[in-house]
């Protein structure tokens, strides 16, 4: 008898207004640095990742206002703080693409997604340029068609 794979989802949470509030042109998979109390509330995927930001300051990425909720069971010699600013890791030369296309070009780095990869918690960073009002409407235009067209192939 051939043994079961234990699948399991390796996705902690999603930005799904990102991808209605913007173009994304590029993404980018970067490292997180954590605490420990922060690891243990991510397995349990208490993360908020929908009003979070990346920002370049002094060639460093950092993201701010990730929301990770600390769990009842956490040390009780630490004071978790939810909201603080996380370092992101990131190759120089990556850093340095995306310092030139958001002074130059006006883009905006937003964080997509978190998931693991072996063991590590990592995040997707999307390099982004705003939608207008009639952008966000032609959108939700297309993808009410689509799930009508969806709808009708399926029917007939």
């Amino acid at each position: 008898m051939a043994k079961k794979k234990k699948t399991s989802d390796n996705t902690i949470a999603t930005n799904r207004i990102a991808r209605h509030d913007y173009f994304i042109e590029d993404d980018l998979e970067v490292g997180m640095v954590l605490e420990g109390w922060e690891v243990k509330s991510l397995r349990e995927k208490n993360l908020q990742l929908k009003e979070s930001y990346v920002h370049i300051k002094n060639g460093e990425l950092s993201i701010i206002g990730a929301h990770i909720s600390p769990l009842n069971t956490a040390s009780t010699h630490v004071k978790p703080n939810a909201t603080r600013t996380r370092k992101l890791l990131a190759h120089r030369t990556e850093i340095d693409r995306l310092v030139g296309m958001v002074e130059r070009k006006g883009f905006t780095l937003v964080a997509l997604s978190a998931y693991w990869v072996r063991g590590r918690a990592k995040l997707k960073i999307g390099l982004a340029k705003g939608k207008k009002h009639h952008d966000k409407r032609s959108t939700e235009k297309d993808r009410d068609w689509k799930r009508d067209q969806a709808r009708i192939m399926k029917s007939s």
